[in-house]
């Protein structure tokens, strides 16, 4: 029970701070960066099933190994580099015209909102 309230929490965490990152703060920044390649609704499905897995990786790789809220930190900004950085950096490998500036902020961003996430679910499995 004490995983699954720490899943729960880690996906509010993440889930709330993507939502207002690329719901109001980063919205017209993405429409800008990527043009027409940019889908007028998102595909909710492909993007629940990407939460489902990753905030279950945010849990176990970052939250539950970390031996305190700086480690969970730590692990989390570590993971989401590498998560995002896959995509970011195999987009500009392989697609034309996906910019680098995007590529860099989505990394950032990346890093950041899994630290963040890592740091809810670390919090909930030392309190439960």
């Amino acid at each position: 029970m004490t995983y699954l309230i720490a899943y729960g929490v880690t996906a509010i965490v993440f889930l709330g701070l993507d939502y207002i990152w690329l719901g109001f703060v980063a919205k017209d920044f993405y429409a800008r960066s990527l043009g027409s390649l940019m889908r007028d609704t998102p595909d909710f499905m492909s993007a629940g099933i990407f939460y489902l897995f990753y905030v279950a990786g945010i849990v176990f790789f970052a939250a539950m190994p970390a031996e305190s809220w700086k480690g969970a930190l730590a692990r989390g900004a570590l993971l989401g580099l590498l998560a995002y950085g896959t995509y970011d950096m195999t987009n500009l490998a392989t697609l034309k015209g996906w910019p680098w500036r995007m590529a860099a902020v989505d990394m950032a961003w990346g890093a950041a909102l899994t630290a963040l996430a890592a740091l809810g679910g670390y919090l909930a499995l030392r309190s439960a």
